[in-house]
């Protein structure tokens, strides 16, 4: 079992990320790109200036979007505006 200090939690990071640029791979292999606008406990994120990949071929450009947080296989932060 895997023990995670207070304060260490997955989604206090993601929330400390606000506004840093973010990589999102869903259940279906489809990946998007974006600043993270918002989020809640949930992990349900929406993203700012967003981009749609399938693979490493981008799909299409899109401007806001909603990602719900139980399609989410894993978050990458591509962004070094945080601090563990």
């Amino acid at each position: 079992m895997i023990c995670m200090e207070t304060g260490k939690k997955p989604i206090n990071l993601l929330l400390r990320c606000k506004n840093s640029k973010i990589r999102v791979r869903l259940k279906n292999d489809y990946e998007y790109t974006g600043k993270v606008l918002s989020c809640d406990m949930y992990m349900n994120i929406l993203l700012g200036e967003a981009e749609e990949y399938r693979g490493s071929d981008p799909i299409a450009n899109y401007g806001n979007i909603f990602i719900r947080g139980n399609n989410i296989l894993f978050i990458k932060l591509d962004s070094p505006n945080y601090r563990e």
